[in-house]
């Protein structure tokens, strides 16, 4: 299994291994072990909605202590971190994906997709994938960045959220 691999079939199903929208924080937990809450729930205590929790790269988004939205960032020229539930016998990979090689391997895996009119503006793009409604966004990068066409538009975040 790679990265690229976990990226298709989240986009195609909706869901990141075993974990979905709706399913309990307690449950992802169980699963994961405990993901590093973001700031403002530490600060204002559990009971506060729309923040994330993260195991590495992997972000849930938490409304009612229940997941209502999954995300896997993937900054490029960085790695990406995710628990070994979701990629097994790895810790990290390299994260420098474009767009053309995933809309490809989209494509290859029979995953339609439209472009994201509400997410591509300026120099981003966004599609929204069918019938899973996961959302990849790409961006340039500019020549500091450790990519290897500064040119194209690369992968930033695949996410998903409920409505």
């Amino acid at each position: 299994m790679t990265l690229l691999n976990v990226l298709v079939d989240f986009a195609r199903t909706g869901r990141i291994g075993p974990l979905e929208c709706g399913m309990p924080l307690t449950e992802a937990e169980e699963l994961l072990g405990p993901g590093c809450p973001h700031p403002a729930i530490r600060m204002k205590g559990p009971d506060i909605d729309g923040y994330p929790y993260a195991w590495g790269s992997l972000k849930l988004t938490v409304t009612r202590r229940a997941v209502s939205g999954l995300g896997i960032d993937v900054y490029p020229g960085s790695t990406v971190r995710l628990p070994e539930l979701v990629l097994p016998d790895a810790e990290s990979y390299a994260s420098t994906i474009d767009r053309e090689h995933l809309l490809a391997a989209l494509d290859a895996a029979a995953c339609a997709y439209d472009l994201n009119d509400r997410l591509t503006f300026g120099e981003q793009r966004s599609i929204l994938t069918r019938p899973a409604h996961v959302c990849a966004v790409f961006g340039l990068r500019d020549r500091k960045d450790q990519v290897p066409h500064p040119g194209r538009h690369y992968l930033l975040v695949l996410h998903k959220h409920t409505a």
